[in-house]
């Protein structure tokens, strides 16, 4: 609602992401934040395409074995809950660069609804009432006091955050330096200390955004533009859709056998690769272009066969010559001018390290979580990492966001979005083949069941109760192991598709 009120004022899909990225962080504290960070990728109405990396990033003080004991064994929860858990955030220094290259209205007024919704408050669904009675009693327990986050929810209580009011009118007034050099900037930084953590005044004013190259790759007549690394979700995406590209997938037909078949394949492969090679770009070189390659992804799927899975045991990285929470948010733009945004944006965990600054009414990240603390082991994603995502200070942690744009024969055809940790790009890779291939509308694209495979652990997981059970025995047959609980949740989607009309059509989970 915010951001629709942004563009009926006339401001453009930039001046709505920086309005909805923050009554994000008001209404939906879970993943929405100002202690967090995120990727952009954008399309403007003439065609012009790019990337922002607002990624969180290791302290100046951290060190690569910081989250392990002095026997060398992996201490899980620090990597998750309090102080050294955080990031230094990003979200603020991102919507302030959005808003110096492409914001048409002013700051004050972009940020005046969400003021106003931090002031009136928000009603309570019924779902928010669950998850805030789940997480009060660590959140208090991380924290030691108690605050709004703690207290009893009803369904349609009424919740107000006037500390987090205020931090916004005093961004309003003073601009980007307020988080990261001023009076908010302090009293955080004065917090996460008190709790632990190593984040100093020279972290935030160190702080910078990077406007990045996306990546671009074809799919038949689609030019996909998806986020770069330090996301990992263009590079897998890509990996998974070429690999897919030579087979008649919408003649195996929507979740068969032999399309799930395929498609576990290619992703199982993918995310061989994205474990060995991925990492921030600024500290690691990361061969995207032969990652992407025609050539490489062929070789990939050689030994792959109909008759029987491949073991994840004996798949490793590819040969390449001379050379991660599931609590995350998403939205699409398309504005009335034809710009088009897709946001994916995130805490990490749900509600972060769990900390939250009472004096100034935000959640803070846990994405140090995001980094391999201890290569080999698995983050809270299951995901395995190595060298290239290693801690080191300043450095930007591998995350697997893909926010996506797409065009058909030169024209804008799809934002497209999810959050959900590690699915996060199969969930965006299957919502376009449901568009492209099945023939589906946005909506029934996003609606269509899910499973998911990241290389390791082997196991496909699928959306439980809507696959039969003669399909998971064909399967367990060729070699699949499954798994399907009644809580395992692959992606929210959320998309804009352009018609031929020229219509909007949304589909959102």
């Amino acid at each position: 609602m915010v951001g629709t009120q942004i563009l009926e004022k006339g401001g453009n899909a930039f001046d709505a992401m920086i309005a909805t990225e923050m009554a994000l962080a008001v209404a939906f504290p879970y993943a929405g934040n100002l202690g967090g960070g995120g990727f952009m990728v954008y399309r403007t109405e003439f065609g012009e395409i790019g990337a922002l990396d607002f990624r969180e990033k290791a302290p100046i003080e951290a060190y690569s074995t910081m989250f392990l004991s002095e026997d060398g064994e992996y201490i899980s929860e620090k990597s998750k809950l309090g102080g050294l858990a955080v990031g230094v955030p990003g979200t603020i220094a991102g919507i302030f660069s959005v808003h110096e290259k492409f914001g048409t209205l002013p700051i004050e007024e972009v940020l005046s609804p969400v003021i106003e919704l931090a002031e009136k408050g928000f009603v309570i669904t019924e779902q928010q009432s669950e998850r805030f009675k789940k997480f009060k009693e660590i959140i208090f327990e991380t924290n030691g006091d108690h605050s709004i986050f703690t207290k009893n929810y009803l369904e349609g209580d009424t919740l107000r955050n006037i500390a987090l009011a205020n931090t916004f009118k005093r961004i309003a007034e003073y601009g980007r330096q307020e988080f990261y050099q001023g009076e908010t900037g302090e009293k955080l930084v004065n917090y996460i200390k008190s709790k632990g953590g190593i984040i100093t005044m020279d972290d935030l004013d160190a702080y910078e955004t990077e406007w990045r190259e996306p990546i671009i790759f074809n799919y038949k007549n689609l030019k996909i533009i998806s986020m770069s690394p330090p996301s990992s979700g263009g590079i897998c995406l890509a990996q998974i859709l070429k690999s897919i590209e030579p087979y008649p997938i919408n003649e195996y037909g929507h979740n068969s056998l032999k399309a799930i078949q395929l498609i576990t394949e290619a992703e199982r492969r993918s995310y061989a690769d994205r474990s060995f090679y991925l990492g921030d770009p600024d500290f690691v070189d990361v061969p995207v272009d032969r990652l992407i390659s025609d050539n490489y992804i062929q070789s990939r799927m050689e030994d792959f066969t109909f008759d029987n899975a491949t073991s994840s045991q004996n798949l490793s990285y590819g040969s390449i010559p001379g050379y991660e929470s599931e609590e995350t948010t998403h939205y699409s733009i398309i504005d009335q001018f034809g710009n088009a945004i897709a946001v994916t944006t995130t805490l990490n965990a749900a509600y972060g390290s769990k900390l939250y600054a009472k004096e100034l009414g935000f959640f803070l990240n846990n994405e140090m979580d995001d980094f391999s603390a201890k290569p080999g082991e698995p983050n809270m994603f299951g995901l395995i990492g190595g060298e290239a995502n290693a801690i080191v200070p300043q450095k930007r942690m591998l995350s697997s966001m893909t926010p996506t744009i797409i065009e058909k024969d030169g024209a804008l055809w799809m934002s497209v979005g999810t959050p959900g940790g590690s699915k996060i790009i199969t969930s965006v890779m299957q919502t376009i083949l449901n568009v492209y291939e099945f023939k589906m509308n946005m909506q029934e694209a996003v609606n269509a069941p899910r499973f998911h495979h990241q290389w390791l652990p082997d196991i496909v997981t699928f959306e439980p109760d809507v696959f039969s059970k003669e399909l998971f025995i064909e399967l367990e047959r060729k070699g699949y192991t499954i798994e399907e609980k009644p809580s395992i949740m692959i992606g929210k989607v959320d998309g804009i598709l352009v018609l031929e009309d020229g219509r909007l059509e949304g589909g959102a989970d």
